[in-house]
């Protein structure tokens, strides 16, 4: 068995040809997608965070309205920037977010990834400390983050409050029991996920990866995944963790599948850089009738290795086109990979 959940970019476009015109139109389809998607039998909602883009911000006011719609599905992100962030801010919109989803929200976070604007964070106000870099400025707001999602008291308390206040030192309010337990780390590299795994973190790997052996991609993210868990299970920590991989998967069922889709039917990796330094390795698209299909991801190591696959969507295709992406492999390709 496997958890299957999308993952949306949430871009929009005012071009005719895209269903998602405006902010409005995406915030409000992300919605109905996520109700479709559990009357499915989807496992998960998740949604991509980029800054100053014409595509998904700020997430919590959108998981806590799907959190009201829906019941049974998982619902995150992959993944938050952590150096837009302030860690206690962050801490009481996620506690929100959670309690009214009845604890099903799964928070993805990491170091972000290039963005639309130079040095972004600075404009929200945060700027490393001396001898630090933007990354260490993001896993010192992450660490921050974790400590006060374990809900132990840390702030003096006023003598002479507005209202009465429990004893001893206050914390984060509202805090949702078990939010700790359900915070995934972003990796692009064999070390971060290794210091995820240190500090009892789940782990999300995307369709992209520091190219740090010269393997295709689901090779180095088997690899990494199993230097995961392997340090995971060396810090000591007892609760089983969780793994995602992210793909970009179609079902050739029908005519409109193969003219959006059929061109990627010989997709491969490609190698780029993502910056001067980081050379990067972009994993491939999968788009093949479902018998074929089937074969093809038995042969992705990653996917295998991991117990949550998360399917990238081209939103802009609108609610019900994706809603039957999503069905298309629910019935086709999961029950013949045992993942149903």
């Amino acid at each position: 068995m496997k958890k299957i959940g999308f993952l949306s970019f949430g871009h929009w476009s005012p071009s005719a040809h895209s269903q998602a015109r405006s902010a409005a139109d995406v915030l409000r389809q992300s919605i109905d997608l996520a109700v479709a998607a559990e009357e499915l039998g989807v496992d998960g909602a998740y949604f991509r965070v980029h800054h100053f883009a014409r595509q998904a911000a700020s997430p919590f006011p959108l998981l806590a309205a799907i959190g009201a719609r829906t019941s049974k599905i998982e619902i995150g992100t992959g993944v938050i920037d952590m150096r837009y962030e302030n860690p206690l801010y962050m801490a009481e919109d996620a506690g929100a977010a959670d309690l009214i989803s009845a604890g099903r929200l799964q928070l993805g976070i990491s170091r972000g990834s290039p963005e639309q604007v130079v040095e972004g964070w600075r404009l929200f106000g945060y700027n490393p400390a001396p001898g630090e870099t933007d990354a260490d400025m993001a896993r010192r707001h992450t660490e921050a983050f974790l400590t006060v999602l374990g809900g132990e008291g840390f702030a003096t308390p006023n003598p002479r409050p507005m209202f009465p206040n429990p004893p001893g030192l206050l914390r984060i309010e509202p805090h949702s029991e078990g939010l700790r337990d359900r915070i995934w780390w972003g990796s692009a590299s064999n070390a971060t996920a290794v210091w995820a795994a240190e500090l009892g973190m789940n782990l999300q790997s995307s369709t992209l990866k520091n190219d740090e052996t010269g393997e295709p991609l689901h090779v180095q993210q088997r690899k990494q995944i199993e230097a995961y868990r392997e340090a995971y299970r060396k810090a000591g920590h007892t609760r089983e963790p969780r793994v995602s991989v992210s793909r970009s998967i179609f079902a050739l069922t029908d005519d409109l599948d193969r003219a959006y889709f059929g061109r990627d039917r010989g997709s491969r990796d490609q190698v780029g850089m993502l910056d001067d330094t980081t050379r990067a390795v972009f994993g491939r698209s999968y788009a093949a009738e479902p018998d074929e299909l089937v074969k093809l991801l038995r042969e992705d190591e990653a996917i295998q290795a991991a117990d949550t696959l998360l399917l990238t969507i081209p939103n802009q295709l609108g609610v019900d086109y994706n809603a039957h992406v999503l069905d298309s492999i629910l019935t086709h390709v999961a029950p013949e990979l045992g993942w149903r």
